[in-house]
């Protein structure tokens, strides 16, 4: 009996195996629940996935300023969980234009955030729905569980996956975000910091931090040479301060 059960696991094992290696994607995390995350957008040029995004209204995706690809036009696809499933009743729709924040620039992170108004509504549906942003400017306390998703590399200069990806991270203090990347890096009145045993990498980019069920924060960027690095935290876009600029462009439907 005991030899029979051995060689029932042994059959089992490479099943065994291969399931728990399918299993680690954004770096370290896991494959999200299809179509629970429906805010969740893949920002492409030329049809290939670039950069994550996130709905903000019918109208509105926001996203990180370096993304843009201003040679190229932009489409963002909505309602996607797997880029390559052309059955899966996602939604793409061309962006109409282009609203970076006035005071970035590609030499520096500082006020990465893009706002791509579409060139037609989206459509709510299960599949498909905005995500709140902050009311008002506030810093979420250091410690607070919160969430990150995108279809970007699973490994430093690894392959990207079709799937999309999500990983748990918590908020870190600013001054030890600061005293890790310098004060010229790291800015703690625009930015924040996460740290955890899953983390994004290249392509996404662009996607949002969400904490409870409100997008705080943009992936912005972290150690050039490794993703998920141990020594240099992951840095995010902190979006609460930057709500005037952005009512300024939502509102009046630019």
């Amino acid at each position: 009996m005991t030899i029979i059960s051995l060689l029932l696991l042994a059959s089992l094992l490479p099943h065994l195996t291969f399931t728990a290696r399918a299993n680690v994607g954004i770096v370290n995390g896991r494959e999200a629940k299809p179509h629970s995350r429906p805010y969740m957008v893949s920002v492409q040029t030329k049809n290939q996935h670039i950069c994550g995004g996130f709905l903000i209204s019918d109208r509105f995706v926001m996203t990180a300023a370096h993304c843009r690809n201003s040679a190229q036009g932009l489409t963002v696809v909505l309602g996607a969980h797997d880029l390559r499933n052309k059955n899966e009743n996602s939604v793409r729709i061309k962006v109409d234009s282009y609203h970076p924040h006035p005071h970035y620039t590609s030499e520096t992170f500082h006020n990465d955030i893009l706002l791509l108004k579409l060139e037609k509504n989206a459509q709510p549906n299960k599949n498909i729905k905005a995500i709140s942003i902050p009311a008002k400017e506030d810093d979420i306390e250091a410690g607070s569980n919160c969430s990150i998703a995108g279809w970007g590399l699973l490994e430093t200069n690894g392959a990207q996956s079709s799937h999309l990806m999500e990983a748990n991270v918590m908020v870190m203090n600013n001054k030890k975000c600061e005293s890790k990347w310098g004060e010229e890096d790291f800015s703690a009145s625009l930015m924040m910091c996460v740290h955890g045993n899953g983390g994004s990498c290249d392509g996404d980019s662009g996607g949002p931090l969400v904490c409870g069920n409100i997008a705080v924060g943009i992936t912005s960027f972290g150690d050039p040479d490794i993703c998920n690095s141990a020594e240099l935290p992951e840095v995010y876009t902190k979006i609460s301060a930057f709500l005037p600029w952005i009512k300024s462009i939502i509102g009046n439907g630019s």
